[in-house]
């Protein structure tokens, strides 16, 4: 068979949620069946490294698609051309978009429909390019693939599809995040923060994320405790931070909060390792992957009580509203306060994450491609 998959998120160093599942899947599934090939399509010149096997063959064509007008452009005028060129059996698209002009049988992976609930969140553009082309993907897809019950779920009926038609496949989580030693984590704390204890979010920053209620809430926990606890925030400018910028500057304790940007696996180990908990309270989420990274460093969470995040914490967090300031803030002074609670939390971590890894992952993906491949 000659399965071909957009890769235009295998990005050297800037893998993210999409990205990871992108590339932790499909160095599994080449490896595991050369009996098919694979065409990898890039929309600029790839990194060697996402060359996983000798089965796997890359192909580069323009534009480079990151505007909704180059969307276009890539998947409904380069992409047909290439299934048509290669003979294509299948086209397997891990950011969900797909070729409404090919034949060629297909699986989307649409993660979460965030634009959906939250138009707000995006720019014009971006937000009429989703809004009216995701749902003619979901029809156009031969399966749904999605990472979540929650988000399977809310696919089936904002969009009007057979839930028969859409496969669960959790994230997983790489292998890199597992705990420091005490002597790395010692030596984290005075990097980066002068020695002190840190609450840590990881993710994006953008809206959808609720950065700006979680520093209005770290600062609440200043004030309360008194405490000389920080807040490390880790992760990239994406778009729509105004309310994030107004909220910091609003803060007391702004030397308190430290930004770091993107940073890579190996370092944000030693972040997971060595901070206090993860404060990840998003507005929404199709899964929520910091969670289970943060589950292997044995660190606590706090996070939201809202779409997925429930499903993927279980009992290892502490829920809160990410509406309400105060109800992230009263979380962080429980736990500050009770180290036994924040132990237990660390505990049924260890249990909860055994339900999730990216060799899990790939054969639930596998399995799903299979269905399409034998249709």
């Amino acid at each position: 068979m000659n399965i071909t998959v957009n890769t235009r998120f295998l990005l050297k160093d800037k893998l993210e949620g999409i990205g990871w599942f992108t590339y932790e899947t499909l160095k599994r599934i080449t490896a595991n069946h050369p009996e098919h090939d694979f065409y990898f399509i890039f929309d600029r010149q790839y990194d060697t490294q996402f060359i996983f096997a000798d089965n796997v063959h890359p192909i580069v064509t323009g534009p480079q698609a990151r505007h909704p007008l180059l969307f276009y452009f890539w998947f409904e005028i380069s992409i047909p051309k290439i299934l048509k060129k290669i003979n294509a059996d299948v086209f397997i698209s891990p950011d969900g978009y797909l070729s409404l002009k090919s034949k060629i049988k297909s699986i989307a992976v649409i993660h979460d429909i965030n634009f959906i609930h939250h138009p707000e969140w995006f720019p014009f553009l971006v937000k009429k390019y989703y809004r009216y082309f995701f749902p003619k993907f979901a029809h156009k897809a031969n399966r749904i693939v999605t990472v979540s019950e929650y988000s399977k779920k809310d696919i089936a009926e904002q969009f009007t599809i057979n839930p028969e038609l859409i496969d669960v496949v959790h994230n997983g989580t790489n292998v890199t995040f597992k705990p420091t030693s005490e002597e790395e984590i010692k030596k984290t704390k005075n990097e980066c923060t002068n020695g002190r204890d840190f609450f840590l979010f990881v993710g994006a920053l953008s809206p959808r994320k609720n950065i700006a209620n979680l520093v209005l809430a770290f600062e609440l926990f200043k004030n309360k405790t008194n405490s000389n606890l920080k807040l490390v925030i880790v992760g990239e400018k994406l778009f729509k931070t105004r309310n994030i910028k107004n909220s910091y500057y609003k803060m007391r304790h702004k030397d308190d909060v430290i930004f770091t940007g993107r940073l890579q696996p190996a370092d944000l180990r030693k972040l997971y390792s060595a901070s206090f908990a993860l404060t990840y309270v998003p507005f929404f989420e199709g899964f929520g992957i910091p969670l289970i990274e943060a589950m292997n460093c044995g660190t606590a969470i706090i996070t939201s009580n809202v779409t997925s995040m429930p499903e993927v914490a279980k009992d290892a967090a502490l829920f809160v509203d990410p509406h309400s300031i105060e109800s992230i803030a009263d979380s962080m002074i429980t736990l500050y306060k009770d180290q036994k609670l924040r132990a237990d939390l660390i505990k049924k971590g260890e249990i909860q994450k055994q339900r999730f890894s990216w060799d899990k992952t790939a054969e639930k993906f596998w399995e799903s491609i299979e269905k399409v491949i034998n249709e």
